[in-house]
């Protein structure tokens, strides 16, 4: 054992940020090194072998640029700092810390939180169509939305258009109340979930009515050329080979396009393939389209979500089809 190690943090603010909720931060931590993180106040103490506690200072300092400004830090920071470290990327990790991709309407810092969220960020900004592929909970449409909507307000687009297919799972559509629109809203609430976290509900319905913004089930795009827009296509694994072609070929001049979903969680009949794996196996390699993949490491809600990802990864296999809604 070598000598306990104590780290004098500047504020109160930031040693909570760093320690978590309940500190499972420090817990994390703490497996990660091998070393015991006990926080005192603000007072770090740091105890075990020379190796885990060089490893733990490294790893607090390498979140300092988040705990110092009482940002939370998430398991996926910590996650994402440990591999900095082994793959000596600190210059990358420091670009993401600094990168804030857009502010909540309660002013909540948002930003990619993995080398691969980062990179799936960057083609959002840059590339006219990007496929983003991965399990529930690693940002796939909510990041989308962010750089979406930045994009809208910077006057990079007149529009910004949210589809996603109404895939039946259970009730049908004609035995729910209300008229078309009511129908299908429950099919589109999280894409309306995302919006709210930026843009004033008030503000939202304004500019629905005036079709700046669009949230419309997957049907309603047919005939359609989409000119000067970014436009999200959401759950893509549960539209048909047929589905998946009409829409990409809605794009238009000006416009960008992001098509989100994962392979291994489908909602359509069992005779029917996904046109998110056919467009997968198509689409590879064409000039101008960017896959990012994202996997169980990239889970950004609870922590017990990534676990359970694992979990079912394991038990189920990653090479074999998934049926089921997401989470």
């Amino acid at each position: 054992m070598s000598t306990p190690l104590q780290i004098e943090l500047p504020s109160l603010e930031g040693a909570l940020a760093l320690a978590g909720y309940r500190d499972e931060n420090l817990k994390l931590l703490a497996s990660q090194t091998g070393a015991s993180l006990v926080l005192r106040g603000q007072e770090l103490f740091v105890a075990g072998t020379d190796n885990g506690v060089a490893l733990a200072q490294r790893l607090v300092q390498a979140l300092e640029p988040l705990w110092s400004q009482g940002q939370p830090v998430t398991s996926a920071d910590i996650m994402t700092a440990r591999q900095a470290l082994d793959t000596d990327r600190v210059d990358e990790l420091q670009a993401i810390h600094q990168d804030v991709v857009a502010r909540t309407r309660r002013g909540e810092v948002i930003r990619a939180k993995t080398f691969r969220q980062k990179r799936y960020v960057k083609a959002l900004r840059s590339t006219d169509m990007v496929f983003c592929i991965g399990p529930a909970g690693t940002g796939k449409t909510f990041l989308a939305t962010l750089v979406g909507v930045q994009a809208l307000l910077n006057n990079e687009f007149e529009r910004l258009i949210l589809t996603r297919p109404a895939v039946e799972a259970g009730e049908r559509l004609g035995f729910l109340p209300g008229d078309l629109q009511q129908k299908v809203n429950p099919y589109l609430r999280p894409l309306y979930d995302a919006l709210h976290e930026l843009v004033d509900p008030e503000k939202i319905a304004n500019l629905m009515e005036r079709g700046i913004i669009e949230v419309a089930p997957l049907a309603y795009m047919r005939g359609r050329t989409l000119n000067n827009a970014f436009v999200i296509m959401d759950e893509a694994q549960n539209t048909t080979p047929g589905q998946m072609k009409m829409v990409l070929t809605r794009l238009g001049f000006k416009s960008r396009m992001v098509v989100t979903g994962d392979v291994t969680q489908t909602d359509l009949p069992s005779d029917q393939t996904s046109g998110l794996a056919v467009a997968q196996k198509i689409l590879q390699g064409v000039n101008g389209i960017d896959f990012c993949q994202l996997n169980q490491a990239d889970v950004v809600r609870h922590p017990l979500v990534q676990r359970i990802v694992a979990a079912y990864e394991t038990y189920e296999g990653t090479s074999a089809p998934r049926r089921g809604g997401k989470p």
